[in-house]
């Protein structure tokens, strides 16, 4: 049997022409006895064929048991072999290194120390220069290739041998023992002359050779798309490749008879190919991550955990822990030692620690967030007895993987708890994981595009009705596109729309994960190559999320929220001004105000509540606990929307439709949300109550839910779901709509944890608007960008409250807004300089530090802050010198005379030391209307008016006619007077 040693996947981006699950299955199909994915300088692809393999294991062990139990499917062979189904190849993880001296070597681990040494290698190379590029030499991999086996790639060109040989002959009489020389077809008619030259240099060199088909897509049909793919990489068309697109659709992965063929005459590189693969017994399932051991003087993680969680239970319950709590803390933490999960609290624990010693605001969340333990810990601030979903659902034996906490940060500091993670452990130990960009809707017409040559118009006429062409097919496509003015039988345009199609889920490029961190015992670069980031003082891993789920590798995701930031800004003012300090944790709970307030949609700048389908939805609600906001933020989702969730939920609470249960088991996991499935969880525990789900079926079915899936499975179940639950004795009817709720969560669905979490913030935030609307506002002004709403809605709602706003003003203002007194003995919402276009927060300190008792002219500004003139001129449009008595015109004339001046005080005067003086100009000034206009350029907003005021005159119908649209009336025919009224 032959296997293939050098493969290239579409993780070398823009250049493999296939995905690594497609050779997995065509591996297995052409009976190859091993194959490696080696990417260039990479190994970004290499677990999704890792897991292809093993689910393929999986199917062929599932059906191999069914045969034993229930017999051979058709009649049995009269010479009994095994059947082409039940062929799984081995893969071989490997990477194509490319070094500096044009030298190129397929190398594959031999075991676990070669799979160190090469990650070693590559982040060596990556580490050294800017993302996306890798810089490796020779003597690197002389030094580092320890456990490696090396193919060297020939030269291709007669330009790569002049230097090529000498650089050669250097890895091979230090390395030679390791290497074998790679002979490869080039599918050009002169294959054989090649791999007789290649022989003989094998022979001068001392090396022996090895074949390989050295394969850029797993079946011919991805000729074209392999072009498609050159073509963008070089920022061209097509039609122009020349000889850069391939001459056939021969580079392709091949059986052992069809290699056999080609390589005549040299049979043998074809199976020593196999005899080197049979040397390498490294396989990823070997990799074995090791959680940082959070030893600290000497204490044991189990001894550390239980004093800590001890001692956090007497600080949330300094009135004395209840009975129930300190069970619940004896259960988790029975289980957690059991499973050994000690280090993973603890790390979390460290991470929250650490920014509330830097008074930065944390939650934390996910589906053990809300345990006792992390309650007592400070990882959350919600109560563990809010919830209803027990323990084990989110840490138990029967998931083989660490719980899940994330934990979102102030989204402006969460930068200080990202390089405080990376200085603890060390860069060698903790490392962001990537998020794989792929190719999708516009971005696959775009490039597919321009590189088929078509029209920008066209392109752009495509992307405009990009919901048809994706969402239909066959008659109707050729229909839309009709409508749009295109030629459905034009063979150009529907050449692109099938490598469009094709392309979709391609992988683009690495980017970093939003905050997942990966942190480690040993060293990380031992585990997966390490790269920079583009950001600044960021190293990344090159395994997405779904990568390290497959291997079991703890990630802790470090999240931003800017409504955490809102809120720990609030807190500080309340505690400036008020002098009481609060957490989210004691903010005094069940305020019925702050019920009364939302369930009047008075939420403009509420989390996660303040935008018009939750707005709409508040005053149906009627939110009167804390569980009801947890619903709340649940149900307003795509999931419990498509999954027609959100009415049958309304009409029962409001005592529209009966709350019925179809059997006392189900009503024990729907009773609190009136028997309609709102949580993740209530899925999970539905297909194994109600369907008869393993608990592993009910975790596949979980990650199937998994939030912001982009290509979710969950219909995969349907027919097991289905079966499960007649069995059980539900009617279809029901397990159907059941089912369908379910099949909701695929779009976006929440778990319970969540929920609560975010339900806290909620609360916390409509708190602070309720009692302290002014600080709220300002708050939420200083935390900007963020939320729904723009700076003007935010002021406007806050004076709408009675909170007094104070404009700009250079004497008076920050960078930041204040509040300030006023003279009723309450506080007034000063606006800062940050509101103002072309202002940076430098400037605003220089402004600051130098005015003393104040400005006195715009002139003052300039040369006491030293400030440029077009910061002078910011300012000015501002009408930020009003409160000097210049209006914004004249300090416009004066801040403009000063663009191209230096300031020389010295000579500010004439000989006799009097001031020089220019005639005085007198400029009209601005009408009212004039103002808010430069007001919203400058600022975004206006104090002075509402823009729809000024146009009220010409809005009003005379002597207060009105006309009223049927459409407005309704059916019913409505009341016109009280519309009339309105």
């Amino acid at each position: 049997m032959f296997a293939e040693l050098s493969i290239t996947s579409n993780f070398t981006f823009l250049t493999g022409a296939s995905h690594p699950e497609e050779y997995a299955l065509r591996a297995a199909e052409l009976g190859l006895s091993a194959f490696a994915i080696a990417d260039e300088n990479s190994v970004a692809g290499i677990v999704r064929a890792h897991v292809a393999v093993r689910d393929l294991a999986n199917v062929v062990r599932g059906r191999k048991e069914l045969e034993a139990r229930d017999g051979l499917v058709g009649p049995p062979a009269p010479n009994p072999q095994p059947p082409d189904w039940a062929h799984v190849p081995r893969f071989l993880p490997a990477a194509r290194l490319c070094l500096a001296e044009g030298i190129t070597v397929t190398a594959l681990p031999q075991d676990r120390v070669g799979w160190g040494r090469l990650c070693r290698l590559i982040s060596k190379g990556r580490l050294r220069t800017e993302k996306g590029s890798c810089h490796l030499t020779v003597s690197d991999v002389v030094e580092g290739a320890k456990g490696l086996w090396l193919l060297l790639h020939p030269a291709r060109s007669t330009e790569e041998r002049r230097h090529w040989r000498e650089n050669a002959n250097l890895l091979v009489r230090r390395l030679g023992a390791q290497m074998h020389l790679l002979m490869m077809p080039f599918y050009d008619g002169q294959d054989v002359a090649r791999f007789n030259r290649l022989a003989k240099l094998a022979k001068e060199m001392g090396l022996t050779p090895v074949a390989s088909g050295f394969p850029l897509m797993h079946h011919a049909r991805r000729r074209r798309l392999a072009d498609v793919l050159t073509a963008i990489r070089q920022g061209r068309q097509v039609d122009t490749l020349g000889r850069d697109a391939l001459a056939n659709g021969e580079q392709r992965l091949r059986s052992e008879a069809e290699m056999l063929r080609l390589f005549a005459g040299h049979e043998e590189a074809v199976r020593r190919a196999e005899t080197l693969a049979q040397k390498l017994t490294f396989s990823l399932d070997e990799l074995r991550y090791e959680y940082p051991s959070e030893v600290m003087d000497g204490e044991p993680p189990t001894n550390r955990l239980r004093r800590l969680a001890q001692e956090g239970l007497t600080w949330r319950y300094p009135g004395g822990v209840p009975e129930r709590v300190k069970k619940m803390m004896r259960h988790e933490l029975a289980l957690i030692a059991k499973l050994k999960y000690e280090p993973y609290f603890l790390t979390v624990r460290d991470v929250v620690a650490f920014a509330r010693s830097r008074n930065i605001l944390c939650q934390g969340r996910g589906s053990a967030a809300n345990s006792v333990v992390c309650y007592a810990l400070g990882i959350t601030s919600v109560s563990p007895e809010i919830g209803t979903m027990v323990f084990e659902r989110f840490v138990s034996e029967a998931r083989d993987e660490p719980p899940d906490i994330d934990v979102d940060f102030e989204h402006e500091r969460r930068e200080e708890v990202i390089q405080h993670i990376y200085e603890r452990y060390g860069r060698h130990r903790a490392g962001l994981c990537a998020t794989v960009i792929h190719y999708r809707g516009k971005r696959a017409i775009r490039e597919v595009g321009r590189a088929m040559g078509l029209s920008q118009d066209t392109v752009g006429a495509l992307n405009s009705q990009l919901w048809g062409f994706f969402a239909t097919s066959g008659a109707l496509e050729r229909q839309r596109m009709r409508e749009i003015g295109l030629d459905p039988d034009d063979q150009r345009l529907r050449q692109t729309m099938e490598l469009v199609r094709e392309i979709e889920g391609f992988p683009r490029h690495l980017s970093q994960h939003v905050g997942g961190f990966v942190m480690t015992e040993g060293r990380l670069d031992e585990l997966v190559p390490l790269e920079n980031a583009t950001m600044e003082n960021r190293t990344v891993i090159c395994w997405d999320k779904d990568d390290i789920d497959a291997l079991g590798i703890l990630k802790v995701d470090v999240l931003a929220l800017g409504m955490l930031s809102c809120i720990r800004k609030a807190f500080d003012l309340i505690d400036q001004h008020h002098g009481t300090r609060y957490t989210l944790a004691t903010l005094p709970p069940e305020d019925p105000r702050v019920y009364d307030m939302l369930c009047a949609a008075d939420s403009i700048g509420v989390f996660q509540v303040e935008s018009r389908a939750q707005m709409n939805f508040l005053p149906r609600m009627r939110p009167r606990t804390f569980y009801d906001l947890v619903i709340e933020v649940a149900i307003i989702r795509p999931g419990p929307i498509q999954g027609d969730m959100v009415h049958p939920y309304i009409r029962r609470r409001n005592g529209e439709e009966e709350v019925s249960f179809p059997s006392d088991e189900l009503g024990k996991v729907l009773s609190k949300t009136l028997g309609v499935p709102l949580f993740q969880e209530q899925a999970m525990q539905i297909a194994i109550v109600g369907a008869g789900f393993s608990p592993e079926e009910a975790d596949r079915l979980r990650r199937s839910l998994a939030t912001f899936k982009k290509h979710g499975n969950v219909s995969a179940f349907r027919t097991r779901f289905l079966k499960g639950m007649a069995k059980n004795g539900y009617d279809q009817e029901f397990a159907e709509r059941c089912f369908s709720q379910i099949e909701g969560f695929g779009s976006y669905g929440f778990p319970e944890s969540h929920a609560a979490s975010f339900a806290l913030l909620v609360y916390a935030s409509a708190w602070i608007k309720c009692h302290h609307p002014g600080i709220f506002a300002c708050a939420l002004l200083n935390a900007q960008p963020m939320g729904f709403y723009a700076p003007a809605q935010i002021v406007r709602d806050a004076r709408e409250h009675g909170v007094e706003v104070r404009s700009v003003c250079v004497n008076r203002s920050f960078w930041d807004n204040v509040m300030e007194p006023n003279d009723k003995g309450d506080l007034a919402l000063r606006l800062g300089f940050r509101q103002i276009k072309g202002i940076s927060e430098e400037d605003a300190y220089w402004i600051n530090a130098a005015r003393g008792n104040g400005y006195h002219a715009v002139e003052d500004v300039w040369r006491r802050a030293g400030v440029p003139p077009t910061v002078i001129v910011r300012l000015a449009e501002a009408d930020a010198f009003a409160a000097l008595g210049v209006n914004r015109r004249t300090a416009l004339w004066a801040a403009r005379a000063l663009i191209g001046q230096k300031p020389l005080p010295l000579f500010a005067g004439d000989m006799d030391g009097e001031a020089i003086s220019e005639p005085e100009v007198h400029l009209r000034p601005m009408t009212l209307g004039e103002e808010v206009v430069e007001d919203y350029v400058s600022t975004r907003l206006s104090l002075k008016a509402h823009p729809l005021a000024l146009l009220r005159d010409a809005l009003t119908p005379p002597d207060g006619q009105i006309t009223v649209h049927m459409a407005d009336v309704g059916a019913s025919g409505g009341d016109i007077e009280s519309k009339k009224k309105r």
